[in-house]
């Protein structure tokens, strides 16, 4: 048994025929912090200062602080506890020989089943030769958690007699796998290819946990930033301050960007469709450094449809001078499975007028592929306009897509005047 753990005796179906043999099972588990009940009164009271007196000469308060629930000392864990999903399970089992002759053949066998499948977790699947009387035989298993719900842990032990008799008997130890973490994710699509991730982490235990990390594995189409720290004073630091706890039912929000790698960022599969975007890899501790880890599945998102022609501004200036032209640069892809022919026609609006010649021929654009534009506009209306007033026609179905609020621009009034 490993230090600073302690056995706790599992609950059993106690067998019906008399062995020579006895098993225990009992689940090893770290103790937990003692918390002292402080009992405190007025001075002009009864008791006077004799409930501060036995605090301060209590070995088990923190010497200074006696009026808080805190100890010193550790306690021994009286019961099973609760396991939590992502944590290891760890168990030992003894099987000691409570008669006055000589066993052999002794084979003992640790089977974990789940709802949906049984593991063997023994350690060894060889049989012991013989086991003196008042000798045992000891064995520690370990398991990860990744189900929730009951487990059953199915002990079996098999053995000879001295008179060639073969015996077998087993014994089952049920337990409750709960929910450590509840996890939501929200997705939000940006202008351009880039996809950002929210991420809500909730506590739904009743102990703190630490954590260790929290982080986005992306699929093979994506880069990814974490967005979860801040720089401060060239030195970058954690959003949630120093203390990562997160106590009881609290919940913390992560932030992702996620952007296409290059090779992939001009394939209409990324455009368009359901992408896989990666899965979150969770590391906590609890207690006295109980390590847990969960991952989530594939997280996956319904992309926003673009239709067969897709517009995006590439350059945009965020201010521009009142009546002086100014230059914006367009991203067109052909997002449908045939070739278009475009032609592009540019209408004016009270606040943005474009400078160039309506109609002009765009020429024939392939599958998944694209086209740049620079184009010329100028505002004639000071505030926060919107650029509006784009269509593309396709002369090979005649069909014409019209762009409005494509983005926009703050127009200001200089009072700078050209030098002539």
């Amino acid at each position: 048994m490993r230090p600073g753990r302690r056995a706790v005796k599992m609950d059993v179906n106690q067998p019906k025929q008399e062995h020579l043999l006895a098993l225990k099972v009992m689940r090893l588990t770290k103790p937990t912090l003692f918390t002292n009940l402080p009992v405190t009164c007025e001075d002009r009271d009864l008791p006077g200062d004799l409930f501060s007196q036995l605090m301060k000469d209590d070995p088990s308060t923190v010497k200074g602080a006696e009026n808080f629930m805190l100890g010193e000392m550790l306690t021994l864990p009286q019961n099973f506890g609760n396991i939590f999903l992502g944590e290891t399970f760890s168990s030992y089992i003894s099987v000691h020989n409570d008669s006055v002759q000589v066993v052999k053949d002794i084979l003992v066998k640790a089977d974990l089943q789940t709802s949906s499948q049984r593991l063997n977790l023994s350690a060894s699947n060889a049989a012991v030769a013989d086991l003196k009387p008042d000798h045992c035989i000891d064995d520690v298993i370990h398991h990860e958690v990744k189900e929730i719900g009951t487990h059953i842990l199915v002990c079996a032990v098999s053995y000879t007699t001295q008179a060639g008799e073969k015996m077998y008997f087993r014994k089952f130890f049920k337990f409750q796998v709960l929910k450590p973490l509840d996890v939501k994710t929200k997705f939000y699509n940006a202008e351009t290819d880039e996809v950002f991730l929210e991420a809500q982490i909730q506590n739904i235990t009743s102990t703190p946990m630490y954590m260790e990390k929290v982080s986005l594995e992306p699929s093979i189409m994506y880069n990814v930033t974490e967005l979860n720290s801040v720089n401060t004073r060239g030195s970058s630091c954690s959003t949630f301050g120093k203390m990562t706890y997160l106590q009881p039912m609290d919940t913390r929000q992560y932030l992702y960007c996620l952007k296409p790698k290059p090779e992939f960022a001009e394939k209409a599969g990324v455009i368009k469709g359901v992408t896989v975007i990666g899965k979150l890899d969770i590391v906590w501790k609890t207690n006295l450094g109980e390590r847990g880890r969960l991952q989530t599945s594939q997280l996956q998102r319904m992309a926003p449809g673009y239709g067969d022609v897709r517009l995006s501004l590439e350059m945009i200036p965020d201010t521009v001078n009142l009546e002086e032209p100014f230059e914006v640069t367009c991203k067109i892809t052909n997002c449908s499975e045939r070739t278009m022919d475009l032609v592009l026609e540019m209408c004016n609006t009270n606040a943005i007028h474009w400078c160039g010649i309506s109609g002009r021929q765009l020429g024939k654009l392939s599958p998944n592929s694209s086209l740049h534009l620079a184009l010329k506009l100028l505002a004639s209306m000071q505030g926060l306009q919107s650029i509006s007033g784009l269509r593309l026609m396709d002369t090979f179905l005649k069909r014409t897509y019209e762009y409005d609020d494509i983005a926009q621009v703050c127009v200001v009034f200089s009072h700078l005047k050209p030098e002539s």
